[in-house]
């Protein structure tokens, strides 16, 4: 399977910085912050470091009611019981998913990719949708699912897209359908518009990290691991969110450079997760899935900061990785062959590509 040491592009330019400070990807930036401190602190100090943009890259922040210069909203962190509720609700769903895929096309390959789509996304409305009845959830998980499927081409353009532009105004009819639907909604907490994207985040990300999953599981020798352990160790090696950024607000001081106001300052988890001093074992084992490396007590998984830090840090990530460990829990009842070689793809964050498997059950489950 493909590293992300041999990807190439933005990914492989940044794995190749010097992790001992501030990096500069050009004479004028934008920097990439290689150490623990660096990064918590352009997360979690928001008045001088805050949002570049909106999630549509259309600059349009009106329906924002944060405190911060960008307006950009930090959402609490969804409470144990949604957790709960939406992990059940993962795991019905994505056995439902797998015995229609034995029942209609026996035999045949998973594409996982498209197959835990409606499993994430129905799990996380009814986190966030609590007041919601299940008709209510299925129609907004299908029109989340909508969005982020025009969005895609916007966030993947080099440059965001005109008003007028086919693909803009593609998004915006499905977004604007979502917003619709989530105002008949009970109990919304904030407008439409933050809970959408909150959903949207939400759901994307799930299914990027638990495609990964699964390509790791079928990459490993044995697949018979600890799925917490295989959980964070996909968090670590392949994070969706692989990258983020923040705009200087004023004019700053980092590791001793000048960053000044309106500068760009990215955090990379995928980078962080490959430091010596955040994670056990050896220097140079650190690009492969070993997930027995997270026996070892004497570091702390997630301090790469796979679910960012600070008012904006993602709040679904109990839910997150309580799927991924739900995910990995029937990965390793099974035995998952990968159909062809993976390379990854970097238009939106990261993914697994072609990503179609294999699946049978253990004759003898661990």
């Amino acid at each position: 399977m493909g590293s992300a040491e041999s990807a190439g592009g933005r990914l492989g330019a940044v794995l190749a910085l010097p992790r001992s400070g501030l990096a500069a990807l050009g004479p004028h930036g934008p920097w990439v912050a290689t150490t623990p401190a660096l990064a918590k602190r352009v997360l979690t100090e928001p008045d001088a470091f805050d949002f570049p943009g909106d999630v549509s890259r259309s600059g349009d922040l009106s329906a924002s009611r944060g405190d911060t210069r960008s307006g950009h909203l930090g959402f609490a962190p969804l409470d144990a019981d949604a957790v709960a509720r939406g992990a059940a609700l993962f795991t019905t769903e994505w056995d439902a998913a797998c015995a229609d895929h034995e029942r209609t096309a026996p035999g045949s390959a998973y594409d996982a990719m498209v197959m835990l789509r409606l499993p994430v996304a129905l799990a996380t409305c009814a986190a966030v949708l609590p007041e919601a009845s299940d008709a209510q959830r299925r129609v907004v998980a299908d029109r989340v699912l909508a969005w982020i499927d025009a969005l895609g081409p916007v966030i993947a353009a080099r440059r965001p897209p005109s008003r007028w532009s086919r693909v803009r105004r593609a998004e915006e009819r499905a977004r604007h359908a979502l917003d619709d639907t989530l105002l008949g909604v009970p109990g919304l907490v904030g407008t439409p518009q933050q809970v959408a994207t909150m959903l949207a985040a939400g759901i994307q990300v799930p299914i990027a990290a638990g495609a990964w999953l699964l390509a790791w599981l079928a990459d490993h020798p044995t697949g018979l691991v600890d799925p917490v352990h295989a959980a964070w160790e996909t968090v670590r090696l392949t994070p969706p969110t692989w990258v983020t950024a923040r705009q200087a607000v004023r004019d700053c001081e980092l590791d001793g450079q000048r960053v000044p106001a309106g500068g760009l300052v990215m955090v990379s988890p995928l980078l962080l997760g490959r430091r010596p001093d955040l994670v056990p074992g050896a220097a140079d084992d650190l690009s492969r899935f070993v997930p027995e490396r997270w026996d070892d007590p004497s570091r702390r998984p997630g301090a790469w900061l796979p679910f960012g830090a600070g008012p904006h840090a993602c709040p679904g990530r109990n839910l997150g990785l309580a799927m991924l460990v739900r995910l990995a829990g029937w990965g390793v009842r099974h035995e998952i062959t990968l159909r062809e070689p993976v390379r990854i793809d970097q238009s939106r964050g990261i993914a697994p590509v072609p990503f179609r498997i294999d699946v049978a059950r253990r004759e003898v489950s661990p």
